[in-house]
Parts: C-alpha cells; sequence; structure tokens
C-alpha cells in the first residue's frame, strides 16, 4: 500500500469540478468494506472505500485520489463529512473514512474521483450511498418477545420418533415449537420512507400485508449468540401503505434454539424469541414506530408443526392461519391467539449488523429423472449433489401424509442414509384438500442429490416436474472463471464450486447433510485460499473471522469449530486452531486489506501465545487431529501416519512467521522482531529433532517431549509413529522450515515417497494442499500434473469416475461397485480437498501475486501435454486478471490482461518468444515487466514437454 501525501492545492481539491471538462472517464465499481454497493443496514462505523480505474479510461496507473463523503448528494460545503483531499497514492482500495464514526440509521453519500499517470483528473465517480444499521443495543425500542407457554402435547408433537431410543422434545415443547407472532397499525399519510430491524434467537421469516418481505433465508444466521446476535435491515417502503396494516413473523429454533450442540438427543434449552423494529417516516416528516413489545400476540398452532436442520420441516395445512400476516386478521381470529411473553435486551449480548450476506436461493435446478417407483415410493434424481429445499407440486389426498426423504447417494435403487447418522433430514406436508398441491420448506435446509416422495395421491403418473430444487447459500457470487480442454479437470473444478456451494451456508461448514454441520477450522484453513479464486467471500470469511475471536478463550485456545460450545473432549489441536492466524494471513494476500489483519492481530497474537505455552523448549505438545483422512495408514486412525508432534510443531512455526510477519506491517516493531526470533528458534529445533542429517525422520520423535516440569509426556505410541509420510516432508517445505542446502534433499525424499506410491498421494487434509505448491515451488510440476490426473484411488478424478458432483470428505467416501463407504463419518458434499483448486489459477493458469491484491504478480503458466488448452480470470481489488494459453505441437499461443494500477512479470522459461504484443501492437519479446493492458504472446518450446 503506497501512501504518500495529501496536498492542499485548493485548486486541486474543488468540490465543484464540471465532469464535461475532464477528459478522464471516472472510476467504476465503487464499493464500501467487503464488497458492498449501496448498502442498507450496514456495519463499518469508520468504512473503506474500493474503486477500479474505468475500463473506457486511457488511465493505466492511478497516482492520486479524492476521496469525498456528505451527508447530502449535493455534496456543498455545510454537508461534507470528509475529505480526503488530493491524496499521492495508488491506492485504489480499502481507503479508510477518517471523519466522525458514522451512527445508527445514519445515511452518506461518497463519490471518488482519480488522477492518472499524467497527472490529469478523472471525472468524479457516480455518487453512492451508506445507510447504517442499528448499531448500538441502546438504540433499540424494542424488547424480545416470544410465545408464552407450552402447547398441549399431542400425539403429532413429537413427529420426529426417537434418537438411540430418547423420544424427543425432552423438555416443554415451547422451546421447539415454531410460532407465529403480529401486530396491526395504522398509518394517517403517506409513507415516504420504512426499513424493518429484525433478528431472532432462532429463525425468523417476516411478512408485511400478507407478503414475504424478502427472500434470505436461515436469518438471521450462526453467531457465538451468548456474546453477539446479528441483525437484519430491509427497505419496506413499498409493502406499506395509508391506512391499516400488519406485520407477522414466523419464527423457529434454527440454530440457537435447536440440538446443533447436541446431535444424538433433542436437548432444547435455549427459547425461540423475536426482536423487530419497523421505522415509518411518513411525507409530512413525521415517524411512527412499531416494536415489538407486549402489544404483540402470538400463536403455535399454525402450520409449520415442527422444523429444525437437522431433522426437516412438517407442515400441515389443516392448521393454515388465514390473514395472519394480513390487516384483514378478523377479531375472531385474534381471539385464538396469546399475548407474548416479553423479555428486555441483555447489554451482554450485543445486537450488531450483519456483515455478509444472509443465505438466500441462488439457482433453481429441476429433477433430472425417476430413478425408482414402487409401491407407492418415487425417486427423483437431481443431477447434482447440493444443499437446499425442495418446492414440490404434486397431487394430494386430504388429510393424508406427504413424506419427504434426502440422500446424497443410492446403494441400487436402495435410497442410502447411513452417512446422516442421527440427523432425519425429513419433510413432511399433510394436505387440507385433495387436489395439487405446492410446497417448499421455510425453517431448514439439506445436503442431497436425490429426493424421495411418498405419501401422495398414487393415481397420478409422477413426473420430473413435480420437484424443483431451490438452492441455498450465502448469497455471494460465484465465478465460471476456469475451462480446459480437459473434461476431468473441468468437471473436477466444478465439483469445487458445488462443494463451497454446499457448505458456505451462513458459516463454512464441515457437511451439509448429518448430524454435524459445524464450523470446523482446519477444513476451512485449507480452504480459504482456493474459496476466494472460486467466489466473491471475503465478507462472509470476515464476518466469520469475528465469531472466532468472540470464541476464543481467555487462555488464547482457538476452538475445533466457529461457533463453539463443547460436546467433544478435544477442545483444540495444531492446524485446526491456527485457522486464527492462517484464514486472516491469506485474506490479506488475496485483498491487500491491511485492515483484516489490523482487526484480528490480537486473536493471531494469543493463539501463538497458547502454542507457546503448549510447548516445551520450542517442541509442540498441543497434539493435532493429525493429517486427517490420510489413506493407506499404516497405525489405522482416521489422523494418518504423520508424527503429531512434527505437525504441530510445524503450524506453531507458521503461525509464529505469520504473526512476525503481520506485526512488521502493523508497525509493530517490537513484536516484529520478537516473534520473528521466536520463528528461528523453532525452525532450528524442528530441523534437529525431527531429522537427522541424512533428512530422514530422528529416532528422538519416539520418545515424547518432557512437560515443562522435567516430567515424561505419557502418551499413546500411535501419537509418535516413526512413519515417514509425504506430509511429513511436505510441511516442512511449505513452511520454509529447512535451510537452503537441505530443501532440494527433503524434496528428493518428497519424490521418492511419491514415486514409491505409483505417483499416488498418500496425503490428508493437512498434506494435501500443500502438494501443488511445494512441487511447482521446487520444478517438479510434472510430477502435480501426474498426481492430479491420477483416475485411480486415491486421487480426485477417482471420485469424478465414481458419479461425484462434489468434493467428497474421504477419497474412497462412494463407489459405483461398493457403495458407500463403511465408516458413518461420511460425506459426499465436504470442501477440504478442493483446496488443489487454487493451483488450477497460481499453477495451471499461471498467475502467483507478489504483492498483496495482485499489485504485482507474476504470470508462470506450467505447461504439460496433458493439456492443449486453458482459460480463466480471477477477480481481484484491480480488475480481472485473465489468461489462455494453448499448445499446438511445439507451439504455444498466449494471451493475457493485465489489470489497471497493476504490473505483472513474464515468466516463460521454458518458451521462446518470437512475438509479443502489446494492445495490438509488437513490442520488444525481451520486455519482462508487463504494463496494463492486453498482450498476445508466441512462442516455441525450448524442451519437449511432459
Amino acid at each position: 500500500m503506497l501512501f504518500i501525501q495529501a496536498c492542499s492545492n485548493p485548486n486541486a481539491t474543488s468540490k465543484h469540478i464540471n465532469n464535461s471538462d475532464v477528459l478522464v472517464p471516472a472510476p467504476t465499481a465503487l464499493k464500501v468494506g467487503e464488497g458492498f454497493v449501496n448498502p442498507i443496514g450496514y456495519y463499518e462505523q469508520k468504512p473503506r472505500f474500493s474503486w477500479q480505474i474505468s475500463a473506457q479510461s486511457t488511465t493505466q496507473q492511478q497516482t492520486a485520489y479524492q476521496v469525498q463523503v456528505a451527508s447530502s448528494s449535493n455534496f456543498s460545503d455545510s454537508t461534507l463529512l470528509w475529505d480526503s483531499q488530493k491524496t499521492l497514492s495508488d491506492q485504489n482500495a480499502w481507503v479508510r473514512y477518517q471523519g466522525k464514526a458514522l451512527q445508527s440509521r445514519q445515511k452518506v453519500y461518497w463519490r471518488v474521483r482519480i488522477w492518472d499517470q499524467d497527472q490529469q483528473a478523472s471525472a468524479w465517480s457516480e455518487i453512492n450511498r451508506i445507510e447504517m444499521g442499528i448499531i448500538n443495543n441502546d438504540d433499540w425500542q424494542a424488547q424480545w418477545i416470544g410465545h408464552p407457554a407450552p402447547p398441549e402435547r399431542t400425539k403429532d408433537s413429537i413427529i420426529f420418533s426417537s434418537v438411540k431410543g430418547n423420544a424427543f422434545p425432552v423438555p416443554d415443547v415451547e422451546y421447539y415449537r415454531p410460532f407465529y407472532l403480529r401486530t396491526g397499525f395504522q398509518l394517517p399519510k403517506k409513507v415516504k420512507k420504512a426499513r424493518l430491524y429484525i433478528t431472532a434467537k432462532g429463525v425468523f421469516k417476516p411478512y408485511i400485508n400478507g407478503m414475504a418481505i424478502s427472500e434470505d433465508a436461515m436469518t438471521p444466521g450462526w453467531t457465538p449468540y451468548h456474546k453477539r446476535i446479528e441483525t437484519l435491515a430491509y427497505d419496506v417502503t413499498e409493502f406499506i401503505h395509508t391506512g391499516k396494516n400488519a406485520l407477522g413473523v414466523a419464527v423457529a429454533e434454527g440454530w440457537h434454539s435447536g440440538r446443533i450442540f447436541h446431535p444424538t438427543v433433542q436437548q432444547p434449552t435455549l427459547p425461540i424469541r423475536l426482536l423487530a423494529q419497523l421505522e415509518i417516516e411518513l411525507e409530512d416528516g413525521t415517524t411512527q414506530v412499531i416494536a415489538s413489545d407486549k402489544s404483540w400476540i402470538a400463536s403455535n398452532r399454525g402450520p409449520i408443526r415442527e422444523a429444525s436442520n437437522y431433522d426437516g420441516e412438517y407442515y400441515d395445512a389443516n392448521y393454515e392461519l388465514p390473514n395472519w400476516s394480513s390487516p384483514n386478521f378478523t377479531a375472531e381470529s385474534a381471539a385464538k391467539w396469546q399475548p407474548v411473553l416479553v423479555e428486555p435486551l441483555d447489554p451482554a449480548v450485543a445486537l450488531q449488523p450483519k456483515r455478509h450476506k444472509a443465505v438466500s436461493t441462488t439457482t433453481t435446478i429441476a429433477a433430472q429423472n425417476i430413478v425408482s417407483n414402487k409401491n407407492g415410493v418415487v425417486i427423483f434424481d437431481m443431477g447434482q449433489n447440493l444443499v437446499g429445499v425442495p418446492e414440490i407440486k404434486v397431487p394430494a389426498i386430504k388429510g393424508q401424509r406427504i413424506k419427504l426423504r434426502f440422500a446424497e447417494a443410492l446403494e441400487g435403487e436402495r435410497f442410502a442414509v447411513e452417512n446422516l447418522r442421527s440427523a432425519k433430514n425429513t419433510d413432511y406436508y399433510v394436505a387440507n384438500a385433495t387436489g395439487p398441491i405446492t410446497y417448499q420448506p421455510t425453517f431448514t435446509f439439506h445436503g442431497y442429490r436425490y429426493v424421495e416422495l411418498s405419501g401422495h395421491d398414487t393415481s397420478a403418473t409422477p413426473s420430473t416436474d413435480w420437484i424443483t430444487s431451490k438452492v441455498l447459500h450465502s448469497n455471494f457470487n460465484v465465478y465460471d472463471n476456469f475451462n480446459s480442454d480437459h473434461v476431468l479437470l473441468n468437471k473436477l473444478s466444478n465439483n469445487v464450486e458445488w462443494g463451497l456451494r454446499g457448505n458456505f451456508l451462513d458459516i463454512p461448514t464441515d457437511c451439509p447433510q448429518r448430524d454435524e454441520r459445524l464450523g470446523w477450522t482446519g477444513d476451512a484453513q485449507v480452504f480459504v485460499q482456493a474459496s476466494m479464486y472460486k467466489a466473491d467471500v471475503y465478507s462472509f470469511w470476515s464476518a466469520w473471522l469475528q465469531s472466532m475471536r468472540e470464541d476464543q478463550g481467555i487462555d488464547g485456545l482457538v476452538p475445533n469449530y466457529v461457533p463453539f460450545r463443547s460436546f467433544l473432549k478435544s477442545l483444540t489441536g495444531a492446524a485446526w486452531g491456527d485457522a486464527a492466524t492462517i484464514v486472516p494471513w491469506e485474506l490479506y494476500q488475496f485483498t491487500g486489506d491491511i485492515g483484516v489483519l489490523e482487526e484480528n492481530y490480537n486473536m493471531m497474537k494469543r493463539w501463538v501465545g497458547y502454542h507457546t505455552y503448549n510447548s516445551y523448549q520450542h517442541i509442540s505438545r498441543m497434539g493435532s487431529h493429525g493429517d486427517w483422512l490420510q489413506p493407506f495408514t499404516l497405525n489405522g486412525t482416521n489422523g494418518g501416519d504423520t508424527n503429531r508432534d512434527l505437525i504441530a510443531t510445524a503450524y506453531y512455526a507458521h503461525s509464529t512467521h505469520i504473526l512476525a510477519k503481520s506485526a512488521k506491517l502493523l508497525g509493530y516493531e517490537t513484536d516484529a522482531q520478537y516473534y520473528q526470533k521466536l520463528f528461528e528458534q523453532i525452525r532450528e529445533k524442528f530441523r534437529h529433532y525431527f531429522f537427522d542429517q541424512n533428512m530422514d525422520l530422528h529416532a528422538l520423535i519416539t520418545k515424547p517431549p518432557l512437560f515443562q516440569n522435567g516430567s515424561e509426556r505419557k502418551s499413546k505410541a500411535k501419537t509418535f509413529s516413526p512413519v515417514t509420510t509425504q506430509t511429513t516432508y511436505l510441511l516442512p517445505l511449505a513452511f520454509d522450515l529447512f535451510d537452503k542446502e537441505e530443501q532440494l534433499a527433503a524434496v528428493d525424499k518428497l519424490v521418492a515417497l511419491i514415486e514409491k506410491s505409483d505417483r499416488h498421494l498418500r496425503t490428508g487434509f493437512l498434506g494435501t494442499p500443500l502438494l501443488a505448491p511445494v512441487l511447482q515451488r521446487f520444478g517438479h510440476s510434472d510430477l502435480m500434473y501426474d498426481l492430479l490426473f491420477q483416475e485411480t484411488y486415491p486421487s480426485w478424478f477417482y471420485s469424478i469416475k465414481n458419479g461425484a458432483t462434489t468434493m467428497w470428505e474421504r477419497w474412497n467416501s462412494y463407489s459405483l461397485q461398493d457403495g458407500f463407504n463403511g465408516e458413518k463419518m461420511n460425506s459426499l458434499n465436504h470442501y477440504a480437498y478442493g483446496a488443489v483448486a487454487s493451483w488450477f489459477y497460481r499453477g495451471i493458469l499461471g498467475i502467483q501475486p507478489t504483492k498483496p491484491g495482485f499489485k504485482h504478480f507474476i504470470f508462470n503458466p506450467q505447461f504439460n501435454r496433458k493439456l492443449g488448452q486453458v482459460s480463466g480470470s480471477q477477480s481481484t481489488p484491480l480488475g480481472d486478471i485473465a489468461a489462455q494459453w494453448q499448445i499446438q505441437q511445439k507451439n504455444v499461443f498466449i494471451e493475457l490482461t493485465v489489470p489497471k494500477n497493476s504490473q505483472a512479470n513474464l515468466m516463460l522459461p521454458k518458451v521462446n518468444i518470437e512475438q509479443l504484443l502489446f494492445n495490438g501492437q509488437a513490442i520488444d519479446t525481451k520486455q519482462a515487466t508487463l504494463q496494463p493492458g492486453s498482450y498476445e504472446i508466441k512462442g516455441t518450446f525450448k524442451v519437449d514437454l511432459k
């Protein structure tokens, strides 16, 4: 980031330039924070501003900028809140607002202009706006409300039978059954503006005058509820009118009140509550506030009888509540409702605007075919393993219960659901009339490819148009940005994208279908980089990091999964808790936003302190879950054969090194020096404790390290396995724990292990993401191609050859011949092994950043005869980098687009460049530094490609 000075020349900072007199086009792609455009309900009191140089502009580099923020769109002197003035800098992203902190509901306007390489000023950009959400608890007038008492226990109040012999719900179903809330209000004048601020302890769906106000689902989302609950803001002006109006909200358990932390028995211990505040501004300037309070009424006798993340939804149309969210609600109907229970806000629980987009339907998929239709049971194949809910349009019989079950795979025509464990994953619908019905669950989600339907009118012939699937994930843009002439490679890229979609539902989950769906930190840290290439997920990750900070222990411990409540014995582990340093660092590398390091620095520092406390003489004794799900283990555990202390110590060093670099970037020189020295000490100890002079595993590692008091550490022998694995060398090579003269010997050992495995990987969750970067760095990209293109187990293409449409948890989670792997901990939608997708961009396409945010990058594609043509792009704060290459015999043809305000270095060691065109004009073929623009390169290979 370059920041030189602010210019005080009044002519340069004039606020009223006539855009028609300016030749340089205005900046475009204006965004605030992690990518928001004109947000309502924004969270950041000192926003960050970003923009790009116009594609129509001849400007190649920005030399200065000016940002203005005002309370009015006319930007008069009296309305200016902040003016950066002309600031000499090439920074076009993450420019921090320096004015007075913005307050709840405040609306501001902002614009930007730039100066080009010739010191010409651009036109002002279009005017963008920010409208704040409710920032502080004190700004709420509303109170928490809920249903006042448990309903009558009836036979259908225990829909989802029993788990391990325990019928549930166990306590009063007040805490379990969804309920409906409503209030009416009257407006004397026409509405100018209306905002609904809303959240729940549970999940909610709001309606005004009988209409759903949003397509958002499973709101507000999942945070550490005992510390923070997210709120949402909606522009509802169009839904409200003069006269009688009604606001209604359906509420269910979601993550807050259900069995998400108690997967084997239903133990709802937290009540479901709603908080809502509708603020209306009338055309005459008066305001009216409708807040959740004792004037509302409630009913839990509505059609959604049960709703659970794990178990599905039970909808009985016989209980439908006509006009329940409409002003036409009758007094007779209201008499059957009850006054709400009211609770005050808890000052210890922060109510804060949601800082990433909510879950929503992002695409719709039609059923591809009918697999089976026997004895009134129909199985539909969606053709894609996905996460979402079905929309059914089927013939029904009055009083008959339609049943929907979900599975990721079939064994023959058998519906395979063993991997769901206790999750029922079942929806029910009871019709109140005979005839066609339409139904879509509201308060659940499923991971599935196949849908089993029963209970319908069997006199009708099933059709694929009976079922469509609404795909749900947090509402970010997924890029379609990689393609090649290899069918299986393209399918792998597509599977990675679907694995991302399926597990980015408000938090990064490990799986979306069984009774787990937790934000495992180890899975997240290995996939964060790949996810940033595949989708616009910066705000998603930033929000999750806030939950991580909130869940960090007072001793610095970062839990295995976030959000966290303990039901597992193991609270943390090396490589899992190290997400606290790795995720912020990867986000910074990709975006160039120093703010992500500022925001997370204390958490990073405390985590390294926890590492240090759990080490002795720089060898970690923290323990680890190991190289999770390594294939062909000798010790027979899910944690693989790689020595656990080696893993823990390698990650201790890696996190310390990241912290040292972060401290230096943030200007904390004392910290930077301390942690750099600590890293070097760990590095030295690691090398001599774990490896002998021949770079083989040292015999000492068969002995447990000592505790600080000198006593021996007691541990199972398998924890200190002397087995040498691929990951044994991948970790220190990736984390720079060997001296330069030792690296080549270690690489030789790694290559020998891969050759011994018939050029197949033998790595789990931790080693697999390191294969590509390590092999490329040390000149073995051809070997990586061999690993990547294997079609036999274990390999990425093995899953595709066995029908995969997403990434799997295990290399052999399923096979066409044998069906599901016998392990119940098994998922066909698990993103960790999708981390290889980073290499599609960094290796195959050849785009590697050398400065954060791709301000500078090298272009060094890894050519191989296995591919004849590749194309792709990656989004950066500067614009899209696009690249493609094609091989024809000994010739290569390359196209590259370098975004404005950036630079690239051309590195083609295997190619004799014969022609180099810049924006269609020939330039010197010896050119190494590429300025912004489009390039065409023709060349011949110096050597025969493999």
